[in-house]
């Protein structure tokens, strides 16, 4: 599932090509995705020009002097900025025509979205709840000490909840909770102040890292240009089951919580 650091890479990605460019048609071709597509998405945007490209959580901000377009890539989508006489394949659902180019979404699972607000996007359902941004001056670990003190989930849990921060998606929870030293499984309420502080840092630091090798390639997800995220490259446990950890050469362990799979290290995490 596309997390912060690929719908990041995906808006870097795209902005150059379309950022400022005047809409010149929207081609609805499934219009089930998580949530329907606007019908009156056509009449809405066409003419008009993308004045700037956001981002909030997992979420893609296209904003217009009438409203904005929120884009989520669901489970397995990506956008691409392509000549719009390129052929749709079977899973290209929407795209948004700038002239001779076009922003198309792919989406075989169709748990993405396509959303119209005329409010500030802060406002709208899916966003005026989140938490703050890990990479911004309110996300701290005196932060995540505050709002764990009542809390009696597993840290790794906890981390990934919207609600506390946005966009540390099981990969990148893995990862900074092993940078960390700190066990997935251990009560959030638990943990110290000082503690908290390493794991905002090693959150930052992943991301940020992520972000600089265009996302992590599992499964589906590409970035803009159709090339693959390499943060794989640079995963310490996720995905390593058995192997040795890095760092004291025991066996990576795995269990679930939360019904997603997390690896760590008995021996380093604690």
């Amino acid at each position: 599932m596309p997390e912060l650091p690929e719908v990041e890479t995906t808006r870097r990605g795209i902005r150059p090509h379309i950022q400022g460019k005047t809409v010149s048609a929207v081609v609805i071709r499934q219009p089930s995705l998580r949530w329907p597509i606007p019908r009156e998405l056509p009449q809405l945007l066409k003419h008009r020009k993308l004045d700037s490209i956001g981002r909030r959580g997992k979420y893609l901000i296209l904003n217009f002097s009438n409203g904005c377009l929120l884009l989520h890539l669901g489970m397995s989508g990506s956008l691409r900025v392509l000549p719009a006489s390129t052929p749709a394949e079977k899973h290209d659902h929407f795209d948004l025509v700038f002239g001779k180019q076009c922003l198309r979404l792919h989406d075989p699972r169709r748990f993405g979205a396509v959303l119209w607000t005329e409010s500030p996007p802060d406002r709208h359902p899916l966003l005026h709840k989140l938490g703050p941004e890990p990479l911004s001056d309110k996300f701290t670990g005196g932060h995540l000490y505050r709002h764990s003190r009542t809390r009696r989930i597993a840290v790794k849990q906890f981390i990934m909840d919207g609600k506390v921060v946005v966009g540390v998606g099981n990969i990148y929870a893995n990862e900074a909770l092993f940078h960390a030293g700190i066990s997935p499984g251990r009560s959030c309420a638990s943990i110290s102040a000082r503690r908290y502080e390493r794991l905002a840092d090693a959150i930052k630091q992943i991301l940020v890292t992520a972000i600089e090798c265009g996302g992590t390639t599992l499964q589906d997800f590409v970035q803009a240009d159709g090339q693959p995220g390499y943060f794989s490259q640079e995963l310490q446990v996720y995905g390593r089951a058995g192997e040795a950890c890095p760092c004291c050469g025991k066996p990576i362990k795995q269990k679930i919580l939360g019904q997603r799979s997390s690896y760590y290290c008995a021996r380093c995490q604690r």
